[in-house]
């Protein structure tokens, strides 16, 4: 079982493990919105639980793609397309230990100009 929170608490998860690997994602909307680069895992929502809900909040970013965040401390928490069976959950929202990796980065044409991706994993535009 993995747990996680946002930074207030006011939105917490379990998620049955184990959890699949990482992406970082470097698209504009992803490094607007966390400030940098997203590391996420994409993952069946059926394994997911949510114990705590109060500050969740949705904002509907793109036709088919909502972005999951506390409207508390504004913890920018899950990515959700629409009709899929998964969804994608931050890295940051887990406790340690996660149990998995980095694997890959996505969208690495939007990247910022202020970094380097020289970890030697798959990259894709």
């Amino acid at each position: 079982m993995i747990r996680g929170s946002c930074l207030c608490g006011a939105v917490a998860v379990e998620i049955d493990g184990p959890l699949p690997l990482v992406s970082a994602c470097h698209c504009i909307q992803c490094r607007k919105q966390s400030g940098h680069h997203w590391a996420s895992v994409h993952i069946p929502r059926n394994s997911l639980r949510l114990t705590k809900e109060d500050g969740l909040r949705w904002y509907q970013s793109s036709n088919n793609v909502r972005r999951g965040f506390c409207g508390t401390c504004r913890a920018f928490l899950f990515w959700d397309l629409a009709d899929e069976d998964k969804l994608s959950v931050s890295m940051g929202f887990l406790e340690a230990p996660t149990g998995t990796i980095l694997s890959k980065h996505i969208f690495v044409a939007g990247k910022g100009d202020y970094y380097d991706l020289q970890d030697g994993l798959p990259q894709s535009q």
